[in-house]
């Protein structure tokens, strides 16, 4: 199986007068169409360490942050981050990342169909039956055309993994997508939803504080171990293949 992030001695910092937290991954490989998961705490790194997947967040320093999606493109990111490319980086995260933030992130002013047909429309992909096959999926199809306000909390998240879906990306990245729910609606979702993810191929990564969820869900998860540096004043997480 082909690798599609590739990481190695990855440091982000948010450091105060030297007093903060630091997230330091030493080795990360992840191949096509594997289910990650991250876990661990609140305030441990998890969603540092997905805005770097999601190319969104830069890294403070790295030896090495490659990514290969399923199209057979190679991309240097810790190259592109160097060079300050962000319209590359913008590019390259609009046609392979998609992604579920906690609060579904659905922009409450376009309607369900607009919010799904979104990322289509900023790569200007042709109108095809994507968005109702996809909706009809995940079971919101009757809900297109209403405001995100009048949906349920589990409305909206599915209706915000089918936008992070919508353009068929070789990653899909949730960062603790189901947080808000019950867990009888969070293990019926995150059912569908890797349904789906394993008929189009797509790699998934998760973050997440319940363990047992993940479990259940047979995700494959990072190593992540904390302690306090230098006197005390560093909080340093470390993820690990």
């Amino acid at each position: 199986m082909s690798v599609v992030y590739s990481l190695k001695n990855v440091v982000k910092e948010r450091l105060i007068d030297g007093v903060g937290f630091r997230l330091v991954v030493p080795k990360i490989q992840i191949s096509a169409q594997e289910n990650i998961a991250l876990i661990g705490h609140s305030g441990c790194g998890k969603s540092t360490l997905l805005d770097m997947l999601a190319l969104i967040l830069r890294p403070d320093q790295g030896d090495e942050f490659n990514l290969h999606p399923m199209d057979g493109d190679s991309y240097d990111i810790a190259g592109i981050w160097q060079r300050d490319k962000q319209g590359k980086l913008s590019q390259i995260r609009k046609q392979h990342v998609g992604y579920v933030m906690q609060s579904g992130g659905l922009l409450p002013y376009l309607t369900v169909r607009e919010n799904i047909e979104l990322p289509r429309k900023l790569l200007k992909l042709p109108d095809d039956d994507s968005i109702i096959s996809i909706s009809r999926v995940l079971g919101i199809e009757r809900q297109l055309d209403k405001l995100p306000g009048l949906l349920s909390a589990g409305e909206r998240q599915r209706a915000a993994f089918a936008r992070a879906l919508s353009h068929r990306p070789s990653i899909l990245i949730a960062d603790e997508p189901t947080s808000a729910l019950d867990p009888i609606s969070a293990q019926k979702i995150m059912a569908v939803v890797m349904e789906v993810i394993r008929g189009l191929k797509i790699t998934l990564i998760t973050a997440s504080h319940d363990w047992a969820h993940v479990y259940k869900m047979e995700l494959r998860t990072l190593k992540q171990e904390a302690k306090a540096v230098e006197d005390g004043k560093i909080y340093q997480s470390r993820f690990s293949d």
